[in-house]
């Protein structure tokens, strides 16, 4: 298992098949909607099993010490093996190098538990979306 900061290509077809083949077909996201925020300056991490595309997210910045998680997922015959945790710890470290002193991930209310793991706090008065796709803000300090 590897964890890169994707700045080639070939890295960044391997970042939109895991969120096509995780969000659009296993839970649905519309194509338009999974891939609306993405830009070609977007920064995203990408998570290998040896050649094998399995995780990623994408990072950005909110202010200069706050950076965010995006589109964090893991295809589903990877996930609970630690795969997700490596794309988050990753992205945490690349954002930290950019100065960022605190984390926000916006994770379905589903995947609490996970951020949980890793230090994250849920604040449950910043709800968004519903459904599959119920939501809440969670934060960690670095």
């Amino acid at each position: 298992m590897r964890a890169i900061r994707v700045s080639e290509e070939w890295q960044r077809a391997g970042v939109y098949f895991v969120r096509t083949l995780a969000m659009c077909r296993g839970f649905g996201a519309p194509l338009t909607g999974e891939f609306s925020e993405d830009t070609p300056e977007s920064e995203y991490i990408l998570v290998l099993e040896g050649e094998d595309p399995v995780s990623t997210c994408r990072i950005r910045l909110v202010d200069v010490r706050t950076g965010k998680i995006e589109r964090v997922v893991t295809l589903e015959e990877y996930r609970g093996q630690g795969y997700g945790a490596a794309a988050i710890e990753a992205a945490e470290a690349w954002l930290a190098e950019k100065g960022a002193e605190r984390i926000l991930v916006n994770s379905r209310i589903a995947s609490v538990g996970f951020y949980e793991k890793l230090g994250y706090t849920p604040d449950y008065e910043k709800q968004s979306g519903s459904g599959l796709f119920a939501c809440v803000m969670t934060e960690k300090q670095l």
